[in-house]
């Protein structure tokens, strides 16, 4: 039984393409360890939790509001 809805011809066309590359899925690691480097590793280091460290526990919305309507930049 052969299925010709555009969702299946769409995920034979990825699954075959996927199951038949050579250099591709070595670009596809490359991309995901840069993924991974970007979203884990820099948000570890670079982008500490400001919220954590500035406002009690409980009150992180109204130190929020109180930062929104007093800072001036």
């Amino acid at each position: 039984m052969k299925k010709e809805g555009f969702w299946h011809r769409a995920f034979d066309l990825y699954y075959d393409g996927f199951r038949n590359m050579t250099l591709g899925k070595t670009l596809w690691v490359v991309i995901l360890v840069k993924l991974f480097i970007i979203f884990v590793v820099l948000k570890l280091f670079f982008f500490p939790n400001f919220l954590k460290e500035n406002a009690r526990e409980g009150e992180e919305s109204e130190f929020v509001a109180t930062e929104l309507i007093e800072r001036r930049f």
